[in-house]
């Protein structure tokens, strides 16, 4: 834990008690703050009790006495409109802050010479396989690497700060819509489509926040920009014109005269002007296809920039297991293949895997976002069947209506038994029961992670007791 010294001996509230505000809660207390938590939720406030957090109803406290209020992430800040707690915050004067924030202020409180390094990493999609991808490369080279954020391990729940450690940070467009003072000494933006537009007030305010990410940066920091959308490239030139800190282009699609690129999986470097070829990405098992090509030339290029050499990080590179709930196959039945993709929670996320497989019985659903399931039609071809429940049950339907069948399950396990019953009556070969849903999880679900831990158990019930043992 990073114990949060900063309120010692004052009160704070902490709202929204999920992962990052119970470690944020704690964190605070560890650090000397009377901590005021409360979720909206029963079962969330329940879990927190369990969890060893005392309650304390904010709706009914003096805002006056307040020193901050500590936000999660998922609570609306300021679209589609600002949640009632903010606006109390608001109208009362208390500052409002992120787990991310604190963790930002607990570094900077630090002498130059005894902080650790950050490396933050945000994009639509590919954060958290870069974030998994860069710890395990810098952990297989002996570095010490702490990796957390938005995936995994809540910031301040990770082991306390040091100057020889470096910080790996998957960050959302959530947290960094709450950060002023975080500073990336390697700050990494892979791709901008559009996604949460909805939290950020339309597409540039979207943009705004992932732009947050490069704002603290110096002349003596790196910017790892990736260049296979029109966005990023934009924002790379820009960058690269107006510093201050020094740019890196990463691409899986382009030759980059300057940068790093992967070339028909051949991975080369070219930051020094000569184009120096590294290794194959074919050897890479866990890293099929161009989008975990992008995600591998950015983590190489964050590497280098770390000072690692290039066939260390290839090393590592090779001996990367892949990410759970990113096209993670979780077991076989009956010659019918389950693949767990639950991280998709938009549909560029989605097409990664709809493309990688063929005779997919494909469960679909949750909490839909503004640009629905459209963009993948160009692979609808490639499912055999849609099983869709949740908030995008009926509007998923219409969008497949005509092109392929579908059928209303209202829930995931209903979903999984219904495609595991048609796959293996199909006589199709190889058929694949693909959970990849294109939406959030937070109708049914309190996040991807849970939603793809579900779908597992599911899967691990359905087994005969041999088949169990083995998954």
């Amino acid at each position: 834990m990073i114990p949060i010294t900063e309120y010692a001996g004052r009160d704070v509230a902490v709202f929204g008690l999920g992962r990052t505000g119970l470690s944020a809660a704690k964190a605070l207390k560890a650090g000397g703050a009377r901590v005021h938590a409360w979720d909206d939720d029963e079962d969330t406030r329940r879990q927190a009790e369990a969890a060893g957090m005392t309650l304390s109803d904010i709706n009914k406290r003096d805002w006056q006495t307040f020193a901050a209020l500590v936000l999660s992430p998922g609570i609306p800040y300021k679209f589609p409109q600002p949640h009632r707690i903010v606006r109390m915050a608001e109208m009362t004067g208390v500052p409002i802050v992120g787990d991310m924030e604190l963790f930002a202020r607990a570094v900077q409180a630090l002498p130059e010479r005894g902080r650790p390094k950050i490396v933050g990493i945000t994009g639509t999609n590919g954060k958290s396989t870069t974030t998994s991808l860069v710890g395990h490369i810098l952990k297989q080279a002996g570095r010490d690497a702490r990796i957390g954020g938005n995936i995994g391990t809540g910031v301040l729940d990770l082991a306390a700060l040091h100057a020889n450690a470096t910080y790996v940070l998957e960050l959302s467009s959530y947290q960094l819509d709450l950060v002023k003072s975080l500073h990336c000494d390697i700050a990494v933006l892979l791709n901008i489509s559009p996604d949460h537009l909805d939290r950020h007030g339309g597409m540039e305010g979207y943009q705004a926040a992932k732009m947050r990410i490069f704002q603290n940066q110096t002349e003596r920091d790196t910017a790892v920009v990736g260049f296979d959308d029109v966005i990023t490239q934009s924002i790379a030139i820009g960058l690269a014109a107006r510093g201050p800190a020094r740019v890196v282009q990463a691409s899986s699609s382009y030759a980059l005269g300057r940068g790093v690129s992967a070339v028909d999986g051949r991975l080369y470097d070219s930051t020094s002007g000569n184009a120096v070829f590294v290794g194959n990405l074919a050897d890479c098992a866990a890293l099929p296809g161009k989008h975990n090509h992008q995600n591998a030339v950015a983590a190489y290029a964050t590497c280098r920039a770390l000072g690692l050499d290039p066939q260390t990080i290839m090393e590592g590179l090779k001996s990367f297991t892949g990410l759970a709930h990113r096209m993670e196959r979780v077991g076989e039945i009956e010659g019918v293949r389950f693949i767990n993709d639950s991280k998709a929670t938009n549909a560029q996320a989605a097409e990664q895997a709809l493309k990688s497989y063929d005779n997919i019985y494909w469960i679909a659903g949750g909490v839909p976002k503004s640009d629905g399931i459209g963009p993948l039609t160009p692979y609808f071809p490639r499912i055999s069947k849609a099983y869709l429940y949740g908030e995008a049950e009926e509007p998923f339907a219409n969008a497949l209506k005509g092109r392929v069948a579908t059928q209303g399950c209202g829930t995931l396990e209903n979903a999984v038994q219904a495609a595991f019953r048609d796959a293996k009556n199909s006589g199709i070969d190889n058929p694949v029961i693909l959970l990849s849903p294109a939406c959030a999880s937070f109708d049914q679900f309190r996040d991807f992670e849970h939603r793809g831990d579900t779908f597992r158990s599911i899967v691990e019930a359905m087994m005969p007791t041999e088949l169990r043992e083995l998954a």
